[in-house]
């Protein structure tokens, strides 16, 4: 996708969280050794219910967390929106139901 613009509805849109990926490297002679762990950005994710982690680097974080809030954002929508077909059928049953009477 270099060189090509995004328009709304090609925004990048992820499910998942975001945390900070410690761990030591392995080289004897390197910082970690002594405690002083590496820290990356990461997400973390489901895919057929098992969790997945995709290591980003800091330059992504920005992005990912402009998608992550689109995802959030849209998710919300929809609940509301079912929320809203929940209370909408449970008032048609309950008409019918004061009909009979």
């Amino acid at each position: 996708m270099v060189g090509r613009r995004r328009d709304a509805d090609d925004e990048l849109m992820v499910r998942g969280s975001l945390f900070v990926k410690r761990r030591r490297c392995g080289k004897p002679n390197c910082r970690c050794a002594a405690g002083e762990l590496h820290a990356s950005p990461a997400l973390t994710y489901r895919v057929d219910g098992r969790p997945r982690t995709l290591v980003l680097s800091e330059g992504d974080l920005a992005e990912v967390t402009a998608a992550l809030a689109r995802y959030k954002a849209a998710r919300d929508a929809l609940d509301a929106r079912a929320d809203a077909g929940i209370a909408a059928l449970a008032g048609r049953v309950a008409a019918r139901r004061q009909g009979r009477r």
